[in-house]
């Protein structure tokens, strides 16, 4: 298999492995010194801290959607709009928008500072 090199199809792999909930195969996707900035959050640098992330929201949301809908390349730099659907363990859905900003180096991610309005995943 071919090496992913652009931000795009980083971005497009980590989300096939985000959507499967599988957290190793996230984690494949960034450096072990990556930074991942959620919103309203804690910058996040290295994999342990990384992982707590995806933890908490797989104990919250057993199901997730994500659709790339625009976006805006250079070199290994991108801004990623997306569109996602999370659903609960009772089976509520909740749609949301937003936009990852994602640097790439080596085919994985240096940095990713993800933007979104989390009071929409209340409910």
């Amino acid at each position: 298999m071919r090496e992913l090199t652009s931000p795009r199809e980083i971005a497009e792999s980590y989300w096939r492995a985000e959507c499967a909930h599988d957290i190793p195969a996230i984690l494949a996707h960034y450096h072990q010194n990556a930074v991942f900035v959620p919103p309203r959050g804690d910058r996040l640098v290295g994999h342990e801290r990384i992982r707590t992330f995806y933890e908490e929201s797989f104990r919250r949301f057993v199901g997730l959607e994500v659709e790339i809908v625009h976006e805006i390349s250079r070199g290994n730099e991108a801004a990623l709009e997306w569109r996602a659907v999370f659903t609960d363990a009772a089976g509520k859905r909740y749609p949301l928008d937003g936009i990852n900003v994602i640097r790439v180096s080596a085919g994985k991610f240096e940095e990713v500072r993800c933007y979104f309005d989390p009071d929409l995943l209340m409910g």
